[in-house]
């Protein structure tokens, strides 16, 4: 049997100073410093139930005793960030001066896609980064937005969001990395460790279970075994954990089995502090403990909820006190919660803190000019938007060239064509906050797709048309589309998704949806176009994949489909010079493309009865798979060796090389694949194990070595214990999880490997200098 974790840890470590604080403070001292205050609470729908939530309590009466966080000061509604720095410094002043203890707020922000603030840098979406496979661009993108967060006085960021997508009709998979835990883990990893270089606590969200929820619909139950947990949705924290030393974390809303995770201490205090060692904060998700009372209906009253919660392991309580306050202080005065509970959780914080030096923060002057969105935010949104873009078919027609060579009358077509908003993910400040605030401007630049393009092919004429929009079953505009596609030599058109949240767009938080088809009659529009006989480039901007087969072949299909998944403020320039030319596509799927709603939910991780056999009728194999993608030029896989035997607890080598063969320079995405041919459980049939982007020119080719633990290819047993089996091992490299370009073999020896968390998880990956091949 597996082990089951319900001890509670005892109060961490604390410094003399944190020890001296706790000593002295009164018991709504302690309970202060355990919930935040959302000062700017108002109307607007940006948290599930926000408006049934929303506090009567006054902000001077909050704060009396002190006050453990802030609410998203900047986050909430559009202020002037510079007026809004000079309130927040008067704040914290004021807590400092007049509350008896003088502790500061700790304030928090979304930075999803950037800092969610007005006036701040929108980055791509985080399935951008999945399907630009680069962790280190990534990181650098954290530490940029985390030096914009402290210089605006903001410490924590409720952010990255590492749920493995299980189902793409989960309105939230915009917010997630990718279908593979490692994939989820390495750049989900990457990105703590820039917002924490900044000095900006990360958070990991939403711990754990999330994204499988029955039938992709949020904050659903969820229905999975102890080793799908194991095995594919618990390694990406324990990743950000063990190697990204992440400070906070934050708890899903989802039930496991009947359990809300936010009651469940075998989580939050089990696997999350005994386990794997976690010794910072774990904060509720918005309101996530009284929905124990009002939707999972496990606490009879607000105090219960609060008891369950603090048992299981949730030391802070966001956006606001709703139980942490009155409702508990009573539960501990009677004594039917310990206030050692208390004690524990104050003590997170306080050290939580005093390692931020917000308990000696200099608050003697607030910034006085400050840049948002400078040069560095916006060089690391092009690059990035530029490599997460995926070329999934292409007939020849891409590139287009630019300037005399290239089409003189192009069409831009489509509900997606001249929308910024549609370049944006769901927790960008444009689509989650400013979408209540009509009539605001952005306060940065962003240019649409057609702006773009008509930047890009200066010398071409440009005709628009919007066709129809976004959702709605208007056809009025196909007409005038149609007209104009005819009259050019190419078109370019553009669909896809509109973020936002709760019923308010096609994709996002509480956006689930029964249909992977385009939203609307998007469709319809695409193939009114192609039956126009203009070659038709299908751009598809979204937060999801969706089910485009009819769209990747036959006569009837586009020349080009170009996928990219909100790609931030340098998506539209991004995918005008990949078009051009000027910018080789190098994205890969990170998320398989599904064929249909009613295959769903499907993983490139399955069993081999979990995917398409003669078993059965139905066939669940996606459109396109894992890891696909195009370039401009072709690249060959070869010659994949490792040594014929490894014991199983140890470190092995691999290695393939990799070949420009076209007449174009490109950068390929190396992809190592394993399989276990023979378990005491079942497995996938295929697995990441690496990953590498290499850049070549034409006729280069480089020798990539892959370091590989064992650890990588280990499983949870029938005792619930975490080992490497000895056995044989496939092992392969091909352009994408479908795809065996080379292939070998390696044979695990010795007993069972027992993993612990001393283990080396990370693959190091050496790319030796490209060289040019005389053939």
């Amino acid at each position: 049997m597996r082990t089951v974790y319900t001890t509670t840890s005892g109060a961490p470590t604390a410094s003399a100073r944190v020890r001296a604080l706790l000593e002295q403070m009164t018991l709504e001292e302690k309970l202060a410093q355990l919930v935040g205050f959302w000062v700017d609470q108002g109307d607007e729908v940006v948290a599930p139930m926000a408006g049934e939530m929303a506090t009567s309590t006054r902000y001077e009466d909050a704060t009396e005793h002190g006050l453990g966080h802030l609410t998203r000061v900047y986050g909430t509604r559009p202020v002037e960030p510079l007026a809004r720095a000079e309130w927040l410094w008067n704040e914290q002043r004021r807590l400092r001066q007049e509350t008896r203890l003088g502790i500061p707020a700790l304030v928090h922000e979304e930075c999803l896609t950037g800092l969610a603030a007005w006036k701040a840098a929108t980055f791509p979406t985080p399935l951008a980064w999945g399907a630009a496979f680069n962790p280190e661009l990534v990181e650098r993108m954290g530490s940029a937005i985390g030096r914009s967060m402290r210089e605006l006085g903001v410490h924590q960021g409720l952010a990255p969001v590492l749920d493995v997508i299980r189902d793409p009709r989960w309105g939230r998979v915009d917010e997630c990395i990718a279908e593979d835990p490692y994939v989820v883990g390495t750049i989900g990893t990457a990105y703590v460790r820039g917002l924490q270089d900044a000095g900006i606590h990360a958070t990991l969200k939403h711990f754990v279970g999330y994204s499988a929820s029955q039938s992709g619909r949020n904050h659903a139950p969820v229905h999975v075994g102890m080793r799908e947990l194991d095995d594919v949705l618990l390694p990406p924290f324990e990743m950000a954990v063990r190697d990204g030393g992440v400070r906070s974390v934050m708890n899903s809303y989802a039930e496991i089995d009947g359990i809300p995770v936010a009651s469940a201490p075998e989580f939050l205090t089990g696997i999350l502090r005994d386990r794997w060692g976690f010794d910072g904060v774990v904060v509720a998700d918005y309101f996530a403990i009284a929905f124990l009372q009002t939707m999972h209906r496990v606490a009879e009253d607000k105090g219960a909820a609060a008891h369950l919660a603090l048992s299981a392991g949730i030391d802070i309580e966001l956006p606001s006190g709703d139980t942490y306050g009155a409702a508990l202080a009573e539960r501990v005065r009677d004594g039917r919660t310990d206030e050692a509970l208390v004690d524990r959780a104050v003590t997170r914080v306080l050290t939580q803190k005093e390692a931020l030096g917000l308990l000696d923060e200099d608050l003697s002057t607030a910034p006085t000019s400050i840049d948002l969105d400078d040069a560095e935010h916006r060089d690391i949104a092009r690059e990035l938007a530029e490599q997460s873009l995926v070329l999934l078919t292409n007939d020849g027609t891409l590139p287009l060239a630019a300037g005399s060579a290239g089409p003189s009358r192009i069409a831009v077509i489509g509900p997606n064509a001249d929308s910024p908003e549609a370049l944006m993910g769901c927790y960008s400040f444009a689509n989650h906050v400013l979408a209540h605030h009509p009539g605001t401007p952005l306060g940065f630049e962003i240019p649409s797709v057609s702006e773009a393009l008509a930047a890009e092919f200066a010398s071409s004429e440009i005709s628009t048309a919007r066709g129809c929009e976004v959702e709605g079953d208007d056809r009025s505009g196909f007409d005038g589309a149609t007209a104009v596609a005819r009259d050019a030599d190419i078109a370019i058109v553009v669909v896809g998704d509109r973020a936002g949240l709760f019923g308010r767009g096609t994709v996002g938080e509480g956006n689930d949806v029964e249909s992977l088809e385009l939203p609307g009659v998007q469709r319809e529009l695409v193939e009114q176009i192609i039956a126009s006989g203009t070659p038709v480039v299908l751009v598809v901007l979204s937060g999801r994949p969706y089910a485009l087969d009819w769209a990747l072949s036959g006569a009837s299909a586009p020349a080009a489909v170009l996928q990219a998944f909100f790609p931030g403020e340098e998506g539209g320039p991004a995918l005008a010079r990949v078009l051009s030319g000027a910018v080789a596509p190098s994205g890969h799927l990170p998320v398989s493309l599904p064929r249909s709603a009613g295959a769903q939910p499907y993983s490139y991780l399955h069993p081999f009865l979990g995917g398409p056999n003669e078993i059965t009728s139905a066939d669940s194999t996606p459109a396109l798979p894992f890891g696909h993608g195009l370039s401009y030029t072709t690249f060959t896989h070869s010659d994949l060796t490792t040594g014929a035997e490894t014991s199983t607890g140890s470190v092995f080598t691999v290695e393939v090389t990799v070949k420009n063969t076209g007449t174009r320079s490109g950068t390929e995405l190396v992809q190592l694949y394993g399989q276990d041919i023979v378990a005491s459980v079942t497995r996938p049939v295929a697995q990441l194990i690496a990953y590498s982007r290499v850049d070549l020119t034409p006729r280069e080719h480089a020798r990539v070595r892959f370091e590989v633990p064992t650890a990588r290819m280990s499983l949870t047993n029938r005792r619930g214990e975490r080992i490497v089996e000895p056995g044989e091992i496939e092992l392969w490299v091909g352009s994408s999880c479908a795809e065996r370009a080379t292939s070998t073999r390696v044979t695990f020896t010795g007993p069972d490997h027992h993993v612990t968390g001393d283990d080396p998880r990370l693959v190091h990956v050496t790319v030796q200098s490209p060289e040019v091949s005389l053939h």
